[in-house]
C-alpha cells in the first residue's frame, strides 16, 4: 500500500501578493508523479488560524496520512526553512522529526526556530498538538518558502522533493 502524504499551503493575505509561494511550490511539486507515495495537496488555506486548523485536522482525521508537511510563505527569507517548533502562549511543542539529519546536504534549506507568530505558527502548533494529544508519531513539519524566481525555483523544488523522499524513506 502506498504511503499517504498530506501537503498544505496558504492563500495570499496582502494586496501586493499575486500568489502565495507555498502554494506555487505545491503546485510545482505535485506535478511530479515519481514520489513513492500518494500526495494530497490541501491548497490555498485561508489565512486564519482557526479555519485553517479545522480544515487540516479534518483532512488528517479522514486521510490518516503517514506524513504531514505544511507550508507557508516567508517573503523575507531567501531559502527554505523548516520550523523546529511552534508556540502558543506558554506551551512550546517541537517536531519529533530529526531536522539536522533531514537537512544534511540540502542546497537551499536550513532549520528555523521562529515560525513567525502568525497563522503559520498557529497552524503548526495545532497540528503538533493534535498529533501529540492522540499519541500519534506521524512525522509533521512546517516549511517556510521564500519568494520564488527563475534563479531559485529548481533548487527549492529539488530540496523540497528530497525532503519528502527522505521522510518517506525513514517511515518505511
Amino acid at each position: 500500500m502506498s504511503k499517504k502524504v498530506l501537503l498544505t499551503s496558504f492563500t495570499t493575505w496582502l494586496p501586493h501578493q499575486k500568489s502565495n509561494t507555498s502554494d506555487d511550490l505545491l503546485q510545482e511539486v505535485t506535478k511530479n508523479d515519481s514520489f513513492p507515495a500518494s500526495l494530497t495537496a490541501l491548497r490555498q488555506l485561508p489565512v486564519d488560524i482557526h479555519q485553517a486548523s479545522d480544515l487540516v485536522l479534518a483532512h488528517i482525521n479522514q486521510l490518516n496520512p503517514d506524513l504531514i508537511i505544511s507550508c507557508g510563505m516567508a517573503e523575507k527569507r531567501s531559502i527554505l526553512t523548516i520550523e523546529s517548533q511552534a508556540r502558543r502562549e506558554n506551551d512550546l511543542i517541537k517536531t519529533w522529526v530529526n531536522l539536522p539529519q533531514l537537512t544534511t546536504g540540502l542546497k537551499v534549506t536550513d532549520i528555523s526556530h521562529d515560525a513567525g507568530k502568525f497563522v503559520c505558527e498557529g497552524l503548526y502548533y495545532s497540528l503538533l498538538k493534535h498529533l501529540r494529544d492522540r499519541d500519534l508519531q506521524t512525522p509533521c513539519i512546517f516549511v517556510h518558502v521564500p519568494l520564488l524566481s527563475s534563479q531559485n525555483l529548481l533548487d527549492i523544488k529539488s530540496d523540497f522533493s528530497e525532503i519528502i523522499n527522505r521522510l518517506l524513506i525513514r517511515e518505511s
